[in-house]
């Protein structure tokens, strides 16, 4: 359903019905909505860390890696659509969802060496890291919204797109 409609775009109820379970069912193990989209949002940081902490493995150079990681954040929006809007698009609050800030936090923790063999000090490799992402993120949204053309069909030229801008992003903070 947040494949069709968005994060925002069901109802417990709805799920329910196309599940074939009881109205009540999913008050068995969520509070509300946003508890049962917090636990897809947490799980959509656990897919994102094991597949860019695949990708990183892929290099050694650190402005490699975080090319890599970079690439694997436009798959992983292309391949998992409905979990990254979920995870980036659902509004939950974090201060609500604590397991959600940890998994956030737990990515996070996971790229920040990585950017932190670049720069001189923690507060540049953040700088980096997120620079790399929000470019990332950027790309990833232009490539599901066709700007590069079919998505299907421009996904290993926008993953290298990604890739590039990231080496720009690392050269241009050197």
């Amino acid at each position: 359903m947040v494949a069709e409609r968005g994060p925002h775009g069901f109802t417990l109820a709805e799920a329910s019905r196309r599940a074939g379970v009881s109205v009540a069912a999913p008050y068995k193990h969520f509070a509300d909505r946003d508890a049962l989209l917090a636990a897809l949002a947490e799980r959509g940081y656990r897919e994102q860390r094991a597949r860019f902490t695949a990708a990183i493995a892929t290099c050694e150079e650190p402005a490699d890696q975080l090319a890599a990681f970079a690439a694997a954040y436009v798959r992983f929006s292309a391949e998992q659509r409905a979990l990254f809007d979920i995870t980036f698009s659902s509004g939950l609050d974090k201060a609500d969802h604590p397991a959600l800030a940890a998994a956030g936090d737990s990515l996070l923790a996971s790229l920040l060496p990585v950017a932190e063999r670049l720069a001189t000090t923690p507060e540049a490799a953040f700088d980096l890291l997120l620079r790399i992402a929000s470019a990332a993120h950027g790309i990833a949204l232009f490539l599901r919204q066709g700007l590069f053309g079919i998505p299907a069909d421009a996904l290993a030229q926008t993953q290298e797109r990604a890739a590039r801008t990231a080496r720009d992003i690392v050269r241009s903070a050197q």
